[in-house]
């Protein structure tokens, strides 16, 4: 199916006249314009919250990087906000609940949302900024993965452990299946409201998914995820709806990713595109992977390893560039814009013309 955007092309794995590029976390602390708005709102949840701020920081980065999509400005933990968790977030310290999950009885009383009614700000942010880009690139609508969410729920913060989340799988491991079903259950409602209200391109962010076993990723993440993948709406006005997985540390889980259904598996740095084009063939698309350490270096150390990375994924669709995780808050935006520039530089070929089809196919 043809779309006009190298991105949603890339991520079909379709012909493109050079690579697409975003940024994880691209609307953020990095851009002192970002800082302003943010100062103004006073609480990132205020400003997660207020779909007028939310679509102009997701506009931001564009006005100053050719980018080849947006990403919606939100959080992955919306849901748990919506439940009347108590989320809050300190400045330096992350996100706490002052109510976490402690037992099977707290999941029970779990509610059911509506995400046009607890979540309408998120859907409401996405049409603001659907409409301001009027199709000029496509925009990535998100979530967090089930366990990734549940994670956070049961620590109640982030963790260098995850020893209570881990003692409940163990412990109580039916109750902790009690939970996952309930959040994919939310998750598909959420995630098929963003797009109905215009997302072009979801992404399941498993952030924590990293910290198990092969056969616990297996049965407490990615299962959960490949049900998201499979029951949320993947065409909507004529128009496919790729999805995005990314795990981190997500090495030896690759070839069971490629399996889900999904379109297109996000790596970090610490697989090569190559190895992990080898371990899963051409099954799906892949993004990433450079170092966001890397744009702390000087304009030509950028280059090189920007460079590095597009060979390292070799010849044929399938790629979108990308950090392999988010953006750090401290780097200087003038390095994004060598970074950007090196992707759409160094990735265009000679036989390939602006539709993105190469001469020799037609």
């Amino acid at each position: 199916m043809y779309s006009e955007h190298r991105f949603i092309r890339a991520l079909l794995r379709q012909p493109v006249d050079r690579t697409p590029v975003w940024i994880m976390r691209q609307a953020g602390r990095y851009l002192p314009e970002y800082r302003e708005v943010r100062k103004a709102a006073k609480e990132f949840l205020t400003l997660c919250k207020t779909p007028e701020l939310a679509c102009q920081v997701t506009l931001q980065p564009l006005e100053r990087f050719p980018l080849d999509a947006a990403i919606i400005f939100s959080d992955i933990l919306t849901i748990p906000d919506a439940f009347q968790m108590g989320l809050s977030f300190a400045e330096g310290e992350g996100p706490r609940f002052e109510r976490p999950i402690r037992s099977l009885e707290d999941i029970e009383q779990l509610p059911t949302l509506d995400p046009e009614v607890e979540l309408k700000y998120v859907m409401d942010a996405i049409r603001m900024t659907k409409h301001e880009l009027q199709g000029r690139i496509p925009l990535i609508g998100f979530a967090g993965s089930p366990w990734t969410i549940a994670t956070y729920m049961l620590e109640g913060q982030t963790s260098k452990t995850f020893a209570k989340i881990k003692k409940f799988m163990y412990a109580e491991p039916v109750a902790l299946h009690r939970l996952l079903t309930h959040l994919s259950n939310t998750l598909i409602q959420y995630i098929n409201a963003q797009i109905m209200a215009g997302a072009d391109v979801i992404m399941l962010f498993d952030t924590w998914g990293g910290i198990l076993s092969l056969a616990d990723y297996m049965t407490f993440s990615l299962n959960y995820m490949e049900e998201i993948v499979k029951k949320v709406i993947r065409q909507h006005n004529g128009k496919p709806i790729p999805i995005i997985l990314f795990t981190k540390n997500s090495a030896q889980y690759l070839n069971s990713m490629a399996n889900t259904g999904c379109d297109a598996i996000g790596l970090d740095w610490t697989i090569s595109l190559e190895s992990a084009r080898s371990l899963i063939g051409d099954r799906v698309a892949l993004q990433g992977n450079l170092d966001p350490a890397v744009l702390y270096a000087e304009p030509d150390c950028i280059r090189r390893e920007v460079a590095r990375v597009l060979k390292q994924f070799g010849t044929g669709p399938g790629h979108v560039f990308n950090l392999g995780h988010g953006i750090y808050p401290d780097i200087d935006p003038e390095k994004v814009a060598v970074m950007v520039e090196a992707v759409h530089s160094l990735s265009r070929s000679p036989k390939r013309d602006a539709a993105g089809l190469d001469r020799d196919e037609r």
